[in-house]
C-alpha cells in the first residue's frame, strides 16, 4: 500500500510540474504584441456614368391581313340505296313478322302438337277455349284478348293457338290491329266433351238393358234421369 501512495505522489508532481511549464509559456506568448493586419486601401468607387435614355419609337401598328372567307363545301346529299324488289319484300315480312312465326321456325311439328302446360289440364283448357270462341261465333276474338281472359302468357297461348290449328279446332286469322300484326282466333269446330255426362245415371243404371224408348223402363219416365237434370240445374253457372 505505501509503494502506491509514493507512485501516486510522483505522477501528481510530474503533472504539477508540467502545468508550471504550460503557464510559463503562455505568460510569454501573452507578452508578445499582436502583429497589426496591413490597412486595406478602400477601392476607389468608380462613379457609374447615367445611362443615355433612348426615345422609345412608337411601334408601327401592323394593319391586319383580311382575311377571306372560306368557301364553304356545300355537303352533298346521300343518296339513298334502293331496294330491290326482293329485298322490299323481305322487309316487309321481317315487319309483319309475329311470335307464332318464329315458333313455328323454332319447333318442330311434334313439340307444337304435344304442347303442355305444366300442372294444367289441357282437356279442360281446350274447352274453355272452345267455350269462349263458341260465344263470338264467326267474329272470332283476338287472341291477345283471350289469353289475357285464360291468364296465359303471350308465348304459351301462342303454342296453344298452333296446337289447336294443327289439331283442326280453330282458324287463325292475321290482321294489323293498333299497328302490330297479331292472330283473331275463330272456332272451326267443337271438340268432343265427356263433362256434360260423367254423372249422367245411364253410365251405371243397373236395368240399362231392358231400357228402351218404347219399353216399361224407358227414359221418357225414368226417376233416375229427371232427378240428375234437376241436380245439374241447380248447380251454379260456370263463370265465362
Amino acid at each position: 500500500m505505501a509503494k502506491k501512495k509514493d507512485d501516486l505522489t510522483e505522477e501528481a508532481k510530474k503533472i504539477k510540474s508540467e502545468l508550471a511549464k504550460l503557464k510559463e509559456k503562455k505568460k510569454v506568448l501573452d507578452s508578445k504584441p499582436a502583429k497589426k493586419p496591413k490597412s486595406e486601401k478602400p477601392a476607389k468607387e468608380k462613379k457609374a456614368k447615367p445611362a443615355k435614355e433612348k426615345a422609345a419609337k412608337p411601334a408601327k401598328e401592323k394593319k391586319p391581313k383580311s382575311e377571306k372567307p372560306a368557301k364553304e363545301k356545300s355537303a352533298k346529299p346521300v343518296k339513298e340505296k334502293k331496294l330491290t324488289k326482293k329485298e322490299l319484300e323481305e322487309a316487309k315480312k321481317e315487319a309483319e313478322r309475329t311470335l307464332e312465326e318464329e315458333l313455328e321456325e323454332q319447333l318442330t311439328d311434334e313439340e307444337i302438337e304435344n304442347f303442355q302446360i305444366e300442372k294444367v289440364d289441357m282437356e279442360r283448357l281446350t274447352n274453355r277455349v272452345c267455350d269462349i270462341l263458341a260465344e263470338k261465333e264467326s267474329a272470332g276474338m283476338f287472341q291477345s284478348e283471350l289469353w289475357k281472359k285464360l291468364k296465359l302468357s303471350s308465348r304459351d297461348g301462342s303454342r296453344l293457338a298452333l296446337k289447336l290449328e294443327r289439331m283442326g279446332t280453330i282458324n287463325r286469322e292475321k290482321l294489323l290491329e293498333k299497328g302490330r300484326w297479331t292472330y283473331k282466333l275463330i272456332l272451326k269446330k267443337t271438340p268432343i266433351s265427356t263433362l256434360s255426362i260423367e254423372d249422367a245415371p245411364c253410365l251405371v243404371c243397373p236395368v240399362e238393358q231392358k231400357c228402351s224408348l218404347e219399353g216399361e223402363i224407358s227414359p221418357r219416365n225414368c226417376q233416375f234421369i229427371e232427378d240428375w237434370v234437376l241436380a245439374e240445374m241447380k248447380k251454379p253457372a260456370k263463370a265465362k
